[in-house]
């Protein structure tokens, strides 16, 4: 269903009234993403953006997707972000719509506001606007990234997407002696096995039913949520 309301387009979205009512404005891959599961988990939510595509895109995965300009003060007050339980400021790349949204959030009674920074100076100057608290998704990924590099074994890391990656590892010592198929990588853990390296060459001539052995690195393309469970 579509309708105008305050000058912006409403689109309501088929589904029930949840529980939790969180606001994300701002639909970068980041925004749609955390609205995604958010929806996915149970809760009403509300996005919020300037490009009319991007949210029709969002239209049948969230409850309410609106159109409206995030650097405009009477367009910020009329989404009603007193009503939400969080409201999300996704938009790390515009700083004046952050800190207007913010303020307004924080106005109105929001009761909890969450922002998205795009390096330290930007979450200084959004914690002191009103944020109750700021992340940086890309500098806290790349320090779980470093984590595990530090205590797992892998040999190299390459970043192909912002959800996959190539990476460069020793078998696992649970893996040594059983051979691909017995591993089952892809149906457990969503890993594709690339090449695998012999006498310091990198085949891709693999054979599922051969036993893999300890000096024998693995090169596989695996999602990066998937990370953790590859390695531990």
């Amino acid at each position: 269903m579509k309708e105008r309301i305050s000058g912006m387009l409403w689109i309501q979205a088929a589904g029930e009234k949840m529980k939790s009512m969180v606001a994300v404005l701002g639909l970068s891959k980041f925004g749609r993403s955390l609205a995604e599961e958010l929806a996915a988990g149970g809760a009403e939510v509300m996005v919020v953006d300037n490009n009319d595509v991007v949210v029709n895109q969002m239209s049948d995965k969230v409850t309410h997707a609106i159109v409206a300009d995030l650097t405009d003060v009477e367009a910020i007050k009329s989404l009603g972000l007193g009503n939400m339980d969080v409201v999300v400021v996704a938009m790390s790349m515009n700083l004046e719509a952050s800190i207007m949204s913010i303020m307004v959030a924080r106005e109105d009674g929001a009761k909890k506001v969450i922002a998205k920074a795009k390096n330290d100076r930007m979450e200084e100057i959004l914690l002191r606007i009103g944020a109750d608290d700021v992340i940086q998704p890309e500098k806290e990924y790349g320090q779980r990234i470093a984590k595990t590099l530090t205590v797992s074994n892998f040999v190299e890391f390459f970043e192909i997407t912002e959800n996959l990656a190539i990476v460069e590892l020793k078998p696992k010592a649970s893996w040594v002696g059983k051979n691909l198929k017995e591993l089952r990588l892809r149906n457990r853990f969503g890993v594709n096995v690339l090449c695998i390296k012999k006498d310091g060459k990198l085949s891709s001539d693999i054979d599922p039913d051969e036993s893999l052995k300890e000096d024998q690195d693995l090169l596989i393309l695996v999602d990066r949520t998937n990370l953790r469970q590859v390695v531990e």
